[in-house]
């Protein structure tokens, strides 16, 4: 299943690696970053229900 990839196998296997672990971050970075907007909008809407 696997590909013999030879002396190139550390360079590949380091780059699918660094591929991962940058598109997890992403991802975390991402839903993180969506809470705390949810949580900013949430407040606006209740000051705005306050004074409207």
């Amino acid at each position: 299943m696997i590909p013999e990839l030879g002396k190139y196998a550390d360079t590949v296997l380091s780059a699918y690696a660094a591929s991962i672990l940058l598109l997890f971050a992403l991802v975390v970075f991402s839903i993180l970053r969506g809470r705390k907007v949810r949580a900013e909008m949430e407040k606006i809407e209740q000051r705005m229900s306050r004074n409207g």
